[in-house]
């Protein structure tokens, strides 16, 4: 048998047939279209599980399962998308609309937590009782993995570490709180800060390499300057990295995972993320003569959702 994850996106719906093992074995994917009823979209998506299967040389009978990596707050129990901002979903029932559609068992859960459980299966954090895998892209995602299972909380929100908070009265974040972990260590913030850097220091390798134009900028330019020498880029990557270690060291006083997976698009940084990161954990963790979680790279990369989704019925 064969299990079918969905990565539900705003832009693309992507379904991929996955093997026991974590292998992909067959895709397929259509434009979400999202500002059309969600019964459209729900559609669309039974019809894209279906094209996968296909692809991959299946038919419907040889799939035991169908999970949904989802944006936003997914009630597992209900199967229902409780509320997905960038679709603009509230309470929309997913998991029954595709198992009358599809005639299989459909479960669902939040995107970063699905990608957590990847790492946790098959990627970094494998072999590990407890992992917390973070997200680094437009906001920070989090999947917290407890005993292989996905831990989100009583309410289904337990994972929303992007939004703890961890500068008093600091910038406001679209969650509508101000200073979540989130407007200081995602790309966005990186690229926040290397805009700032360009106008204040218009001589910076940052500003030369955009050709003054600082909307071309992204996190990639301020790591690539930062990799230069440049003291501009080098003094906005380190400013990152320390609130990105605050966070984690929050993460390790509070839940203790073996293993924290660092991916998304600044994670492509490598070991010039990972070193000073895992320095300046090492100098601010509270218990200094104990073992305490490793800081490793995720592994699974633009797969994970996929994966993950999967694996929801493999765990249920």
């Amino acid at each position: 048998m064969v299990y079918v994850g969905i990565d539900l996106g705003g832009t693309n719906i992507v379904a991929g047939v996955v093997d026991k093992d974590g292998k992909i074995l067959g895709k397929a994917e259509t434009p979400t279209m999202a500002e059309r009823p969600y019964a459209e979209v729900l559609k669309d998506m039974g019809d894209v599980v279906v094209k996968a299967v296909e692809n991959a040389g299946f038919t419907m009978d040889d799939v035991a399962s169908v999970g949904v990596g989802a944006p936003g707050v997914a009630d597992p129990e209900t199967g229902d998308i409780v509320f997905a901002n960038n679709l603009r979903w509230y309470n929309v029932p997913v998991c029954s609309t595709l198992k009358a559609q599809l005639n299989k068992p459909v479960y669902i859960n939040n995107d970063a937590n699905v990608a957590g459980l990847a790492e946790a299966m098959f990627g970094a954090c494998k072999g590990a009782k407890s992992s917390i895998t973070i997200t680094l892209g437009t906001g920070l995602g989090g999947g917290i993995i407890l005993n292989g299972k996905i831990w989100s909380g009583t309410h289904g929100v337990g994972a929303e570490l992007g939004h703890i908070v961890i500068e008093k009265d600091g910038l406001q974040c679209n969650c509508g709180n101000h200073g979540c972990w989130e407007r200081y260590s995602s790309a966005t913030a990186l690229i926040r800060w290397g805009r700032m850097a360009a106008v204040e220091f218009p001589s910076c390798l940052i500003n030369a390499m955009v050709d003054g134009d600082i909307n071309n900028i992204t996190a990639k330019t301020v790591i690539d300057a930062a990799k230069a020498k440049d003291f501009v880029a080098i003094d906005v990557f380190n400013k990152f990295i320390s609130y990105l270690a605050d966070g984690i060291v929050t993460l390790i006083n509070s839940i203790d995972p073996e293993v924290i997976a660092i991916g998304g698009g600044v994670s492509k940084a490598g070991e010039f993320l990972l070193e000073p990161l895992r320095k300046l954990v090492a100098e601010k963790v509270m218990f200094k003569d104990l073992p305490y979680a490793r800081i490793e790279l995720a592994e699974m990369g633009n797969d994970a959702g996929i994966v993950g989704a999967a694996m929801l019925g493999v765990i249920a």
